[in-house]
């Protein structure tokens, strides 16, 4: 029978190598755009729009990816010609951004290197899930997170080791921005693009017929058919057109009202979201009543109600991890400097000092990710994925929940050992467990949609946030950090609702094939 060969620690190493490079550029992004943009002028607080760009970004492009991606077959196989072409894009928007002479220059490469980022990462989940054995799969979504921790602590320390190591200035003359953004903008594009490339050219993937038969010895030797897109029946039209009606109107009801109420203009995009999720679904009926449905965007939202019952319940998991991290990365700077150095004034040395030491933490929880990449394979294999999952996030809660617990600010690393493994765990865990439940055949359209239970969590605490600590908690946003515990401790105690239907139960003598991978 058809099975998928095993895979050697080299051979994965260099699969997931690529991350490396987009974690450098991920995260040079998101610790330098308000930095480059105040230097072009920017009040800080117009800054909050630019946490709903990357996200917006990828709600859009990373379903689109991944439809393309599982139609395309060539030279360079199915997921690679993405990885090079993202990559090159990126690269040139990391070039671009920090010599932006005006603001929509810098706004216009903000937008290329989110959808860049996006077509190139996309295709990174599906690729693991093609390529490995249920089994192997822990293991090379581990490895992503370990190049996504090691990438994220490089990026985040470059501007500070070039100029600490190297005496490259950190303060640019007639203001602007530094010299050491601009060099670590220039390496961070060299690195990002020759570590996608060296994926690119030395992995190779399974042909669309292969992952076929890959996928029917599979189902054959579980003895049960697992619940995929493919096996559930098509949305009617009425529901398309009502389900559409409903939240479209809901969407509209949602602006009136904050229109009514002078709520926050953030907010806007909660009303906006709902609503477009039901414009979606009537365009959807729409064209299912004219008998069109041979197009991309139908085939999407077919997909999106045809979700396999995993994926689902992945889902709820996902929202409430993703909302405790997002409550952590937005409030944990202001938290700190309030609860723990006592200061408000953004421009105080006690301000600045504690958010040079939520920098260090941050890159302590990202240290500690690379690590818990090597021990959470091993725990799973002992315990179970969901086991291993829920035990993470769990430590992930205790890391916030404890940040207000503890007094002295040179303690805080100790939390910072639970993030760390919740973050590991929820960069390879729900990919691991998901891609034994999708079918070959549309495994990249599947991960893209899996995307929008973290970009729709992530516009909820960018929006709601706000208003919850004001009415509730008198504006301290150590409460954030609390209520990103409380996401965390309820993502673990779902993760046991989910049905892990690819949780691997034969010996490597069963799963060993003599079938090496295809050349491209």
């Amino acid at each position: 029978m058809a099975t998928k060969a095993r895979l050697n620690g080299f051979q994965i190493w260099n699969m997931c190598f690529g991350f490396f490079g987009i974690q450098i550029g991920f995260g040079l992004q998101n610790a330098n755009t308000s930095r480059i943009f105040q230097g072009l002028g920017v009040q800080v607080d117009h800054l909050a729009i630019l946490w709903i760009a990357a996200p917006a970004t990828g709600l859009l492009v990373q379903p689109v990816i991944g439809y393309l991606s599982d139609k395309t077959w060539g030279r360079l196989g199915r997921r690679r010609p993405y990885f090079f072409w993202g990559a090159i894009l990126t690269s040139a928007a990391l070039l671009v951004m920090p010599n932006a002479p005006v603001l929509w220059i810098a706004a216009a490469a903000l937008w290329v290197m989110d959808a860049s980022i996006n077509i190139t990462m996309e295709p990174f989940r599906a690729f693991v899930g093609d390529n490995l054995p249920d089994e192997q799969r822990a293991s090379g979504y581990a490895m992503q997170s370990f190049f996504i921790g090691t990438g994220a602590v490089l990026a985040s320390a470059l501007p500070w080791i070039l100029t600490n190591g190297f005496s490259v200035s950190n303060v640019a003359d007639g203001g602007g921005v530094p010299p050491s953004v601009h060099i670590a903008f220039y390496a961070g594009a060299a690195g990002l693009l020759l570590s996608v490339l060296w994926t690119v050219f030395t992995t190779r993937e399974y042909s669309p017929e292969q992952l076929a038969a890959f996928e029917a010895t599979e189902r054959a030797r579980k003895g049960e058919a697992p619940v995929v897109a493919a096996d559930a029946p098509t949305r009617p039209v009425r529901a398309y057109l009502a389900g559409g009606l409903a939240w479209t109107l809901a969407g509209l009801l949602l602006a009136a009202a904050i229109l009514a109420t002078r709520l926050e203009k953030e907010l806007y995009v909660l009303a906006a979201m709902v609503g477009l999720f039901g414009v979606a679904q009537l365009v959807a009926g729409l064209l299912r009543r004219a008998d069109r449905t041979a197009n991309g965007f139908s085939e999407v939202v077919e997909d999106l109600f045809r979700m396999p019952a995993t994926m689902k319940q992945l889902a709820v998991v996902q929202f409430f991890s993703w909302f405790g991290l997002f409550a952590m990365w937005i409030y944990t700077t202001p938290a700190v400097a309030a609860f723990h150095y006592h200061a408000v004034d953004t421009s105080s040395r006690a301000y600045n000092d504690g958010a040079d030491w939520v920098g260090v933490l941050f890159a302590i929880y990202n240290g500690v990710a690379a690590l818990a990449a090597l021990v959470i394979p091993p725990l799973a294999r002992a315990v179970g994925r969901k086991a291993c999952h829920a035990l993470c996030l769990c430590l992930g809660a205790l890391g916030l929940a404890a940040i207000p617990l503890i007094r002295e600010p040179g303690l805080l690393w100790i939390p910072m050992i639970g993030v760390g493994f919740a973050w590991s765990s929820i960069l390879s865990a729900p990919y691991s467990i998901l891609s034994g439940a999708l079918p070959a055949g549309k495994m990249g359209v599947y991960m893209g949609l899996f995307n929008f239970f973290i970009v729709i969590p992530q516009l909820l605490a960018a929006t709601l946030l706000g208003l919850l600590l004001r009415t509730f908690f008198g504006g301290e946003a150590i409460w954030a950090l609390a209520l990103g515990a409380a996401g965390m401790l309820a993502a673990a105690a779902c993760v046991f609702r989910v049905r892990d239907v690819g949780e691997p139960r034969a010996s490597r003598a069963e799963v060993r094939s003599p079938e090496a991978l295809s050349k491209a």
